[in-house]
């Protein structure tokens, strides 16, 4: 008997999308298809498809924002379509966050939060960006073309300008030397020390240095760099030289956290080094993806021939950004934020983050297996390494782990640490004292898994040679018997994974 397979042209007398005819074929992947089809359809395609992607709250690989209150949504959702570049149509959008415009709400209250030096009703000077690359990207422009102006009053060659770093910065230092030609210096790691050390740091600048980048959190183990200690020694260099190398303070992650956990902590506008500073409002800014900022320290240290004004959109417009149009819903978002939690608000999220870092360290500690990498005083996160990684290693401990659910991620330390492996957990806003607990039970079961596989893949190995069948490696070398082994027990684990899905 054969199966009438006879769909009719039109489905719409088929009220069930997953009844209809365009379940039936492939998504296309490279090509735009050549028909349309229904609204209801391509939204179940597509959110099928979305998921069996991981579970935002459970990356603890991410310090992006992944939870807003309702009313935040709604704001967002209601101002999805405003192109923030459009500040004659969109003037209120435009004062909430633009340079150069009555209130500048967002660039003074974030300005003020940095302790700039602003005088009695001075705007601040900062732009919005996307996130902290763009803002980075703007600010070493910024130093750049300073350092340029001044090498040429002075009749001196501008050819090769560098910066300084450690080696522990973000990549978007990497993409800013490299994109605009800037020669990147960076101080090497070094075991137990991962963070730039401001002595060396400051003996690698030169007259070619246009900035030193300190980092306020670390992406690697969240610690804060001594952007003090970096603004003395600078002081007392430039004295002996008479040059006047600036620093830039990377604050991507800890911007908004030092100012309510560390209120005594001097890294800001109050040293006088210091002459602009990022920071991403989408990591613990509390608000979504896509958006940063950058603040300079006054208007002399922003160059007006780096910005542009422009008149087709209305009135004029001064920007200085690297792209144009862009969404305004995470400048609302950023705003609303400011004024809802206020600095209050932002103070006790801080410390609950910090107090569930605390507990997830101590109970890391505990298990007797794991080395803390991480400080006490940072970014609320947890670094941590196996203290006995002779037959697993961190790397396995991450890919497990996602049986769980859990995103937590292993990568090495940058030279000369490399030798250093890490697995890092962020806490966020949305991380409960409850999660916390659970994920490092989770991680137990974790660890007794991979330390029985060893025993499992030997025991049948001794089985085997037992049963008459010989020995499995034969006259093999030590280091070729332990490859074996490895083989083996990850065939186990990845025969596992596969039989391990989530209902």
């Amino acid at each position: 008997m054969v199966l009438s397979q006879t769909v009719k042209e039109s489905d719409d007398s088929i009220h069930s999308t997953f009844a209809s005819r365009y379940v039936r074929v492939s998504l296309p992947r490279f090509k735009m298809p050549t028909n349309s089809i229904p609204k209801e359809a391509a939204y179940q395609i597509i959110n099928d498809e979305l998921m069996l992607d991981g579970n935002p709250r459970l990356n603890l690989a991410s310090f992006v924002t992944t939870w807003m209150e309702p009313e935040c949504d709604k704001l967002m959702m209601a101002s999805i379509n405003k192109n923030y570049v459009d500040m004659d149509e969109y003037p209120v959008t435009t004062e909430l966050q633009a340079r150069k415009r009555v209130g500048n709400r967002c660039v003074n209250m974030i300005a003020h939060l940095f302790n700039a030096p602003l005088g009695e009703g001075e705007a601040a000077v900062g732009v919005g960006t996307v996130g902290s690359s763009e803002a980075i990207m703007l600010a070493g422009l910024a130093f750049k073309r300073k350092w340029q102006n001044k090498m040429k009053a002075a009749g001196k060659s501008c050819d090769n300008p560098n910066i300084v770093t450690g080696a522990n910065v973000q990549v978007c230092w990497e993409k800013f030397a490299r994109y605009f030609e800037v020669e990147l210096k960076e101080v090497k790691l070094r075991d137990g020390y991962f963070v730039m050390d401001p002595e060396k740091a400051v003996e690698m600048v030169d007259e070619n240095t246009i900035c030193v980048a300190a980092i306020l959190g670390s992406t690697l183990n969240g610690e804060f760099e001594d952007v003090k200690l970096l603004n003395d020694l600078l002081v007392e260099k430039n004295s002996q030289t008479g040059w006047d190398t600036p620093i830039h303070v990377d604050a991507a992650s800890g911007g908004f956290i030092a100012p309510f956990l560390y209120p005594e902590l001097e890294w800001d506008f109050r040293l006088p080094q210091v002459k602009s500073i990022n920071v991403s409002g989408h990591k613990y800014g509390l608000v979504y993806a896509g958006v940063g900022w950058v603040i300079w320290r006054s208007k002399e240290d922003l160059p007006d021939e780096l910005i542009f004004h422009i008149n087709y959109l209305g009135a004029d417009q001064p920007t200085f950004t690297l792209n144009f149009s862009k969404g305004s819903s995470q400048v609302i978002a950023q705003y609303y934020q400011l004024i809802r939690l206020g600095f209050e608000g932002y103070k006790n999220i801080m410390e609950n983050c910090q107090e569930n870092a605390v507990v997830l360290r101590e109970r890391l500690e505990n298990t007797g297996k794991f080395n803390i990498i991480s400080k006490d005083n940072g970014v609320p996160l947890v670094a941590f390494s196996l203290k006995d990684n002779s037959c697993h290693n961190e790397f396995e401990v991450s890919d497990l782990l996602r049986r769980f659910g859990w995103i937590v991620p292993a990568y090495t330390m940058p030279p000369d640490a490399q030798h250093v492996t890490v697995l890092r957990v962020v806490i966020r806003e949305d991380f409960s004292r409850t999660l916390a607990e659970r994920l490092v039970n989770d991680i137990e079961k974790v660890l007794l898994e991979l330390d029985a596989l060893p025993a499992r893949v030997s025991a049948k190995l001794t089985a085997h040679e037992e049963s008459g069948g010989g020995s499995v490696f034969g006259k093999k070398s030590d280091i070729e018997v332990q490859r074996e082994i490895t083989t083996a027990w990850k065939k186990f684990v990845a025969e596992r994974k596969k039989t391990s899905g989530v209902c």
